[in-house]
């Protein structure tokens, strides 16, 4: 995806409020479509940096707990998804790993984790999906929130 699509696509996913109760409902959310599509995720979702939602699927393991927090730590630096900013670097001809100046042991511009942005206030947390490729990640991710805002 370009730049202005991942731009249009997050503005797309604006919520109206976010509350614990919905992280939950999108959390589940994931993970049945996950299971729908015989594919193992693992899930974390923040409210104000605290985590409200994590659930790893069997078939996951710890290093796709560590990088739900490297993919996640792109959205509370950048206020943007993690495929937006690597995208971003991609087209300005560099890498985020070796051109951002963030410990790629803690910072990981991969898909998979896009901004919780409530309207008239902004960033208020992620929703972020690991185990997969990063494409697959940003993917599973988008429509867990599409289909919890079709419900709204």
């Amino acid at each position: 995806m370009d730049l202005k699509s991942l731009e249009l696509l997050e503005d797309e996913l604006e919520f109206t409020s976010f509350s614990h109760q919905d992280a939950l409902v999108i959390g589940n959310q994931i993970v049945q479509y996950a299971q729908e599509n015989n594919v193992a995720v693992a899930v974390h979702i923040e409210r104000n940096r605290v985590p409200v939602f994590t659930h790893l699927m069997d078939g996951t393991s710890e290093e796709n707990y560590v990088w739900l927090f490297r993919k996640k730590r792109i959205v509370d630096h950048y206020n943007r998804s993690s495929a937006y900013i690597d995208q971003r670097f991609i087209q300005s001809g560099a890498s985020h790993a070796e051109h951002s100046l963030l410990s790629t042991a803690e910072y990981q511009a991969v898909g998979g984790s896009i901004p919780i942005r409530v309207k008239g206030v902004g960033v208020v947390g992620s929703v972020t999906v690991g185990g997969l490729t990063g494409e697959l990640d940003h993917a599973y991710a988008v429509e867990g929130i599409r289909l919890f805002l079709k419900g709204e």
